[in-house]
This record gives structure tokens, C-alpha cells and sequence, in this order.
């Protein structure tokens, strides 16, 4: 499938990648440099959180931002990045190592914001945070290095505003309806997917990959 951008908090269109369709992601801050030259194209490793809490922000998203087209919810692993070797090496690396990472789960916990470093909005992770930073430290290596300009924070983007006060107020009803939700706010996470620039702001995946398991064909 085909996503917009988001992957990372410094990222403009107004926002936040599953198989081979079109369905955008958020882009969280300034515009990905497309050209057709392979070696310029940005790869990123995403999640994507279809349970009912991933509705839940894909819903508050469109209300509050209406404009914005569908964007898949998801938590990110390695934000974008250019790739340091091939496609093939950089999905055997991945196979790799998350073949020996256990599939594990996370729980979300407040809403909160990027203010004054991007206008997002999003639900961070608590429990689990930790094994999801150790994850990003193992596969931001060799290939998949990149000296990322914003410090990793395990969350899940709700919605990408386009100033600071439209923010804070999009963060106040953001709270107001993450106090209302009632299901779960756990996520089991045991398959990844690793997607790759097709245009300006939007994404293709490539393959997933399974945690505990092996890479698998879409």
C-alpha cells in the first residue's frame, strides 16, 4: 500500500505506512526530497495498529483534522531514513535481528504534544517504551545508521496540526476523548513492516517482518 509521510516529529503536509494499496501516514514535519535516484529515497520500519484503539485514533484524527485524507495508525521503529547499502542487505539485517526479538506488548498512556518543536499531537507509549527504544538502537546500525535530528520517543501520532494554537486545542479534545475511550489501550507487537519513499510524501511497503520470526512475503 501507499502512505503519506509521518514517521518522525519534525516532519509538513499536515501529518504520521500495510500492504500495497493506498493509504497514507502521517507526515509530521518538513517535506521528504523525492528523486528518482534509488540512493536519495528514505526507508523507514513501521507497526501499523489495526485493534480498536488504532480506530479509535484514526477517527479523533479525522475529526480533528477533517481535511487530511485516511492515515493508517501506527508506531514507528526507525523513523526515515536513507539506506547506507541495498534494499536486499538492508531486509536481511532486518530479518536478522528481529528474528531474535520477541514479539512483546505495549500499553499507551497520556496524550501529549510536540510543542514548540512540531504542532503534533500524540499518545505516548509507557509500559514498554523501553523495549521499543532498545529495538530502535539494535536496528539503527550498519545499513540502516542514521543520525536522526530528533531524539526517539516511542509513540503513536494522533494528528499533525498546522500551527501551535490549532495544536494545543486539537490536544485538549484529544484528551477530553482518550479520557471517554474504554477499550483496551494495550498492543501486541509481533509484525513490522518496512516501507519506502515512492513520492513526495507518500510510501509503499516492501515487506513485513515478523518479530520472533522470519521476513515473509506481502
Amino acid at each position: 500500500m501507499r502512505y503519506q509521510a509521518a514517521l518522525r516529529p519534525d516532519i509538513t503536509n499536515d501529518d504520521d505506512s500495510a500492504e500495497a494499496t493506498t493509504v497514507p501516514i502521517i507526515n509530521d514535519g518538513t517535506r521528504y526530497n523525492f528523486l528518482p535516484d534509488m540512493q536519495s529515497l528514505r526507508y523507514a520500519l513501521v507497526a501499523y495498529v489495526k485493534s480498536p484503539v488504532g480506530e479509535f485514533v484514526e477517527n479523533l484524527r479525522r475529526e480533528l483534522h477533517p481535511n487530511l485524507p485516511h492515515l493508517a495508525a501506527h508506531i514507528t521503529f526507525l523513523p526515515p531514513r536513507l539506506l547506507r547499502g541495498t534494499e536486499a542487505a538492508a531486509l536481511q539485517m532486518l530479518a536478522g535481528i528481529c528474528s531474535q526479538a520477541e514479539p512483546f506488548e505495549v500499553t499507551l498512556g497520556d496524550v501529549q504534544t510536540f510543542v514548540p518543536t512540531t504542532p503534533t499531537v500524540y499518545i505516548r507509549v509507557t509500559y514498554g517504551a523501553a523495549r521499543l527504544q532498545e529495538l530502535h538502537d539494535q536496528l539503527n546500525k550498519q545499513i540502516l545508521a542514521f543520525a536522526e535530528e530528533w531524539p526517539y520517543i516511542p509513540h503513536l501520532t494522533v494528528v499533525k496540526m498546522a500551527t501551535e494554537p490549532m495544536a494545543e486545542q486539537a490536544l485538549r479534545i484529544a484528551r477530553e476523548r482518550w479520557q471517554q475511550y474504554s477499550g483496551s489501550r494495550r498492543i501486541l507487537l509481533d509484525r513490522l513492516t518496512f516501507v519506502r519513499e515512492d513520492a513526495q510524501n507518500c510510501w509503499v511497503d516492501l515487506a513485513p517482518v515478523l518479530l520472533g520470526g522470519s521476513l515473509v512475503s506481502p
